[in-house]
């Protein structure tokens, strides 16, 4: 393995444990790949051994999600603890996307490929430092809270199955983020001018818009691996949700986004939990 290598880049970022060194590296090696790129001299993608879990820092402590302590949002420890889960979302993203080149790096795929997930991951890593800025402004940093210790299960239980990955990371836990930012998002608006509150507006907007890419390149390759395989997409993705997704899938849905996204209705509301699914306007 050999760093000079965008597999050995990403096994590099999943190696390192505290968050800001990881997200100054991922960028900074997003941008070493991004050059050689435009310089028409392509880092080789090479192979890598990733480790089965990402190098974490000692703190947060992670707990199962139903000891995880839930705060109402409407006060300024609920929204605290709502910026340090979204951190802890976005730095997991951050693995999930530089993993999915590590672990699939023997998968051929077209150089558009890696050029997504590796913008992903570039993303990912400003979006945490974003919402750690937001944190540190409200007295607070990441680690200072109990997190999710579940967010990883996704990774473990598509460790060689592409299709799963991208069926179950982007298009379904990333495209959830389509659904519950813009809440979040009115959440700190009608905090006012409360510490942190402006900039967290801010931050989560730019991760909405953001997101919304990820989904789509989740999307895009999904799709291209089932043309190539001459399988049905819609079959194959309620097959593999339905295999690797544990629990169902919870309305309301952000149709516009998700379909900016190129994911359509009837990709999802099969796999819904309960609900009446609106009509036509």
């Amino acid at each position: 393995m050999s760093a000079d290598t965008l597999a050995g880049m990403a096994v590099e970022v999943l190696s390192t444990a505290a968050g800001r060194e990881k997200t100054a590296l991922s960028r900074a090696h997003a941008a070493r790949w991004f050059a050689a790129r435009t310089a028409g001299a392509p880092l080789a993608v090479g192979r890598a051994d990733p480790p089965d879990r990402p190098a974490r820092p000692r703190r947060p402590e992670l707990l199962a999600p139903r000891d995880v302590p839930r705060r109402r949002p409407g006060t300024p420890a609920g929204r605290l603890a709502l910026l340090h889960a979204v951190a802890h979302i976005e730095l997991n993203a951050v693995d999930l996307h530089w993993d999915i080149l590590a672990r699939f790096a023997h998968v051929p795929m077209p150089m558009g490929f890696y050029d997504d997930w590796v913008k992903a991951a570039d993303e990912e890593s400003k979006h945490f430092n974003l919402i750690c800025d937001c944190l540190e402004a409200m007295g607070s940093h990441y680690g200072a809270l109990p997190a999710h210790a579940g967010m990883w299960r996704a990774a473990e239980d598509t460790t060689d199955d592409l299709m799963g990955r991208l069926a179950v990371v982007p298009m379904v836990l990333e495209a959830r983020g389509l659904d519950v930012t813009p809440g979040m998002i009115a959440v700190f608006e009608a905090a006012g001018d409360d510490a942190g509150s402006t900039g967290a507006v801010a931050a989560l907007k730019t991760i909405y818009a953001e997101e919304v890419g990820h989904v789509a390149y989740g999307s895009k390759w999904f799709h291209f691996l089932c043309g190539r395989e001459d399988r049905d997409p819609k079959e194959v993705f309620h097959a593999l949700v339905r295999r690797y997704f544990h629990g169902s899938l919870k309305p309301p849905f952000n149709e516009e986004k998700r379909a900016e996204a190129g994911l359509p209705p009837d990709f999802y509301w099969p796999l819904a939990e309960a609900a009446v699914k609106p009509g036509p306007a």
